[in-house]
């Protein structure tokens, strides 16, 4: 029999509705009847192709005697962390401040007024290895909430204290991309790549930042060390190397063994990265390897109707990773016995396995090519076609907007840097469904799935969408996207600031919780004010209207007061810091027609951090103005074209080009 959550959209509530657990989705309903019966709130929050999530579902939430537990004595409610990450925000941060560290699944214990006084992550069925049970756990807190609540309760309200106490804001330090860079450089791996030891997660945003930091104070070093760390990522079981694209992270310190999901948003990172990393040195490798996840984003990701899914699951045939494990008996028995035994020694396919008697393929120990081995791309694909017939892979169809405005960018850099029609067009397309399907009376919402457009979007969702329209624009030179960015711009100041700085992650007109998130430091993505500040700095370069230079230095100030310790955990934000800082130069290329002629290309072309480029012609002569009022007076000189150079707010004579 079915539970409530068959009513959901979200795949991963659905995957919950044949539970016997008698599970309520995240509402009124359920904290209603826990008021009504005087129950406590049992929380589970987890995601579609989260692999623990998935044991535990098997384990505890399948079974019935967990159920019996949950079903007598709480309220049981089921979330997906990735359409409702202001839910998730609050209690990860209950389950840091309780425990050290998080992770999901997220297990919570409330009251009926959504205060936690017991928070974790996985739990197994039955007590094991010091690690209590979810049995004896459920057993023990339903005796106390029956018998002597007191304890629970206060813990409860110090929890709940806790979370929502003031922050004071340090004294600004003097130059915090100098510090982030200096304690990112400290926890490098210079053996391995990446930072820091296992898990290593690719955190691109990390790796975007330390490469505009080497081009502007002209260090190579932290550039080496992205260039390393991407060779390594891209020779490791993390990357896909017969169908593109990148896991959430590596489980070791050798980018070998990775957890499998993979997800929309760390690919449109990676591959902003990759193509940012090729745009300075024009290195074949990276190049390919940004096509490559692209294309797999596009393959495999890409709604009918437009837009992407979220992503993709760890676990395939109920084993983790299985989809995409091999061994020599089967890639010899798809590519022949030859040319099986030759591409198993190129990737390090062996009969006893590198992950539970199979192998990851990779090229950690393949000395004989440094980057791609030539001749095997057929293979590839055929292997990647049989393991697609061999297996399903559950992807998650929900769309988001904040993860398909980072894909925006993404696409859109690539055309450009690449100049590729197929992946123009598809920002293109990519644009238009963001304005015309994730948005209501104008407003943008947050999650679509099966036809159904749900939830306020957040601070990020707003940020992360204007930053790609941003990027589409230097794509195509559109000024509707300046002005779209900007619409969506406006939302933060109206509906997410905070009085006393910075930006709330949900709308003052969004759902009341607890506590209202505020995140200051980045995670697996930039965190919504790291977004927001990148988003202001560049707004007010591109358009040089005053509310936005006045948003941007307000932004950066706070940023600053919330730095001072540990920088590198704000990167997203330190990246718009230090272009500020550096100054910035803006071009505006006027042209007598709407051809860009191929001497104006080397100006289109030039990728510098603090470069902004903006193109007027005739048709976008009143667009432009629009979205930026200084280059309404700007003409084209004699017929010809020319460029106008801007710095600190004033521009110079036209140059004849």
């Amino acid at each position: 029999m079915s539970n409530r959550l068959i009513n959901e959209q979200s795949p991963y509530l659905r995957q919950h509705a044949e539970n016997p657990v008698d599970w309520y989705p995240w509402g009124e309903e359920a904290f209603e009847k826990a008021k009504r019966e005087d129950r406590p709130v049992f929380l589970s929050i987890g995601y579609a192709t989260c692999h623990w999530c998935h044991v535990m579902a098997h384990e505890s939430f399948e079974d019935p005697d967990v159920a019996a537990v949950l079903n007598r004595y709480y309220v049981p409610v089921k979330v997906d962390r990735e359409e409702r990450p202001d839910v998730d925000s609050v209690y990860m941060q209950a389950c840091i401040a309780a425990n050290g560290s998080g992770g999901w699944p997220l297990t919570a214990i409330l009251t009926p007024a959504q205060e936690p006084f017991f928070v974790g992550t996985y739990f197994p069925k039955e007590s094991r290895g010091g690690l209590m049970g979810l049995l004896a756990l459920l057993t023990r807190i339903a005796e106390k909430w029956q018998s002597g609540r007191t304890e629970l309760l206060d813990t409860a309200e110090e929890m709940t204290a806790y979370l929502r106490r003031e922050i004071v804001p340090g004294e600004p330090e003097e130059d915090l991309p100098q510090k982030a860079a200096e304690q990112l450089m400290g926890s490098y791996d210079g053996e391995y790549g990446g930072f820091g030891r296992a898990p290593k997660f690719p955190t691109s945003h990390n790796l975007l930042f330390l490469m505009e930091y080497a081009a502007l104070r002209e260090d190579k070093k932290p550039r080496a060390a992205v260039e390393h760390t991407l060779r390594q990522m891209l020779r490791g079981g993390i990357y896909d190397h017969f169908g593109g694209g990148l896991c959430r992270y590596s489980t070791d310190r050798e980018f070998l063994k990775p957890h499998f999901e993979k997800t929309l948003y760390d690919n449109a990172l990676f591959a902003l990265c990759l193509t940012a990393a090729w745009q300075d040195g024009h290195m074949a490798r990276w190049r390919d390897a940004a096509e490559q996840t692209l294309d797999y984003c596009l393959r495999e990701l890409k709604a009918p109707e437009g837009g992407f899914y979220s992503g993709q699951d760890a676990d395939s045939g109920g084993e983790e990773g299985a989809y995409y494990l091999f061994t020599p008996d089967e890639v010899g028995k798809v590519l022949g016995a030859e040319a099986g035994r030759h591409f198993c020694e190129c990737y390090d396919i062996t009969e006893e396995g590198n992950f539970h008697g199979k192998s990851i393929p990779n090229l950690l120990l393949n000395n004989r090519w440094s980057f791609l081995p030539e001749g095997y791309d057929e293979y590839r694909e055929r292997l990647r076609e049989y393991r697609a017939g061999r297996m399903a892979l559950l992807t998650d169809t929900k769309i988001l907007a904040g993860w398909n405005g980072l894909m925006l960018a993404a696409l859109s850099r690539a055309a450009q840097a690449f100049k590729d029609r197929r992946y123009l067009l598809e920002a293109q397309e990519l644009a238009a469904f963001l304005a015309d399907r994730m948005r209501t009376d104008g407003r943008l919402m947050a999650r679509l799935c099966e036809g159904d457009l749900r939830f306020d979007a957040s601070l990020s969702d707003h940020a992360f969408c204007a930053l790609g329209l941003l990027e589409l624009y230097a794509a195509d030179f559109d000024p509707r996207h300046i002005l779209d960015a900007e619409t969506l711009t406006a939302e933060l100041p109206r509906r997410f600031a905070d009085p006393r700085g910075g930006f709330f992650d949900t709308p003052a007109d969004g759902e009341r919780l607890i506590l209202r998130p505020k995140e200051t430091q980045d995670g697996a993505l930039p965190c919504g004010n790291s977004a927001a500040v990148q988003l202001l700095e560049k707004l007010f370069r591109l358009t040089g209207k005053e509310q936005w230079r006045a948003l941007s230095q307000k932004q950066l100030d706070f940023i600053k007061t919330v730095s001072g310790a540990y920088p590198a955990a704000r990167c997203g934000a330190m990246t718009a810091l230090q272009r500020a800082e550096g100054g910035g130069t803006e071009i505006v290329l006027v042209l007598p027609t709407e051809e860009i002629p191929e001497r104006a290309r080397l100006i289109l072309d030039r990728r510098q951090p603090n470069l902004s480029v903006l193109v007027k012609t005739p048709a976008r002569a009143a667009g432009l103005a629009g979205a930026a009022p200084f280059t309404a007076a700007m003409e084209a000189q004699d017929g010809r074209a020319c460029c106008y150079v801007c710095e600190n707010g004033a521009c110079g004579l036209p140059v004849k080009i």
